[in-house]
């Protein structure tokens, strides 16, 4: 039931998410005097359309008419609204969307300032809604996303469930010779001056570590302990207590492999804002924008580094190219891998964590839209930024030509992506 349910709600994320990239184009389009002949709600076959006539004498709207199937071939001189029966997305279609074209309200007539506001328009409402889910989230209980989350601290409230808890402790590493053991919760912080912190997430140990580097600093932990009790009569069950202790310790230099040396479970952690959940938003929103870039470059260099190694006489550099290549795969997924496997596995989460997963597919989304590849928003904005240099017209035999073939490519990889994540899925 709950893969059925978390379907059904990822293709409805999906396809908000892009109709709303889609109304980022309608308005700028609309706003640069360029005609839209039709904004969709899902792809073709139609389901059902109106068209909103021209407005009557005194007044500034036209009404919305319902048209009839048998009127569905007909050219309409008006905005065209439909809902359509595949549920993946959504379509602004512009008059004249080629750049050569040179009819008044086409796409192609407007100057090169005003094709870029259309073009990078959809981009822009992706950030925004982006933005908007983690302001409320901010408001609500953040959840921690990433490490060095961007935070304003002097608004920040922070409520954890659970205890920082240790899992590991390295051999030699200051934490052994200070005596920490496996299952120690860590509750406190002491530093060299006698200033204490009271821990609620790992963030505040390893923040206290990088601070207090070389320094020898205490930590306030409770150690769960069982004794065997003196009775008469076996079997006797252990007594199991709870002992508060105060470990010294004297952290590893800074920019050594480690300054601790021990390996935490952090429980589960809100951070709630006021005043600065927006400035808390906009900053998590570039912050996880830059990782998406970071993420897509290591992407590529995993792709081609990986295949290249393929072809080496030496077996220790074909296992490292197929390390890279599984390391690319598991790194990507498409719409089966969304829908069928992530959304299930959020609804046992809650709505905070959906929205959280909501704001960051946006984000991939601009992100993705960006990129100079032809059949996408960012590559047909730098084709028509390649002819603007040379001082030419992009013709839209060749335009269409470049696109068709970057079409091409993107089916073929969605078709890959997309049988991974079948794999994946089973």
């Amino acid at each position: 039931m709950n893969i059925f349910l978390g379907v059904i709600l990822g293709l409805l994320v999906l396809t908000a998410l892009i109709t709303a990239h889609e109304f980022g184009h309608f308005l700028m389009a609309r706003r640069s005097g360029v005609r839209v002949k039709e904004f969709g709600i899902g792809f073709p076959p139609r389901a059902i359309a109106w068209v909103r006539s021209k407005p009557e004498k005194g007044k500034k709207k036209g009404k919305w008419t319902r048209i009839k199937r048998e009127d569905w071939q007909k050219e309409q001189n008006s905005l065209i609204f439909s809902l359509n029966w595949l549920p993946i997305g959504g379509f602004c279609a512009m008059d004249g969307e080629s750049d050569d074209e040179t009819r008044p309200g086409t796409f192609g007539s407007v100057s090169f300032w005003k094709k870029t506001k259309i073009l990078f328009g959809g981009v822009a409402m992706n950030w925004l809604v982006a933005f908007i889910i983690l302001t409320v989230l901010c408001w609500t209980g953040l959840p921690e996303i990433t490490t060095n989350q961007f935070t304003v601290k002097s608004d920040e409230r922070i409520t954890a469930d659970g205890s920082v808890v240790v899992e590991k402790v390295l051999e030699n590493s200051p934490a052994a010779k200070a005596g920490f053991e496996v299952g120690d919760k860590i509750l406190a912080l002491i530093d060299s001056s006698g200033v204490r912190t009271e821990v609620k997430t790992s963030n505040d140990v390893v923040e206290f570590n990088n601070k207090n580097a070389g320094e020898t600093v205490e930590y306030a932990v409770s150690r769960q302990v069982e004794e065997q009790p003196n009775c008469i009569k076996a079997p006797c069950e252990p007594i199991t207590y709870h002992n508060k202790q105060t470990l010294t310790v004297t952290l590893n230099e800074s920019g050594a492999e480690y300054l601790l040396g021990v390996t935490m479970s952090s429980p589960y952690a809100t951070y709630n804002y006021t005043w600065s959940a927006p400035l808390v938003a906009a900053g998590l929103t570039v912050q996880l924008t830059g990782e998406t870039f970071e993420g897509l470059g290591n992407l590529v260099v995993n792709l081609v580094t990986g295949t290249a190694r393929q072809i080496s006489s030496r077996e220790s550099v074909r296992e490292e190219g197929k390390a890279q290549l599984e390391s690319a795969g598991n790194s990507v997924s498409g719409v089966v891998g969304i829908v069928g496997n992530y959304f299930p596995s959020l609804l046992s989460s809650g709505p905070t964590y959906i929205f959280l997963f909501t704001a960051i597919i946006s984000i991939s989304l601009a992100c993705m839209n960006v990129l100079p590849i032809p059949a996408l928003d960012g590559g047909r904005w730098f084709m028509i930024f390649l002819c603007r240099l040379r001082r030419k017209k992009l013709s839209q035999e060749t335009e269409q030509r470049i696109i068709s073939k970057a079409f091409v490519f993107l089916i073929i990889l969605m078709i890959i992506i997309t049988i991974m994540d079948i794999i994946k899925l089973f």
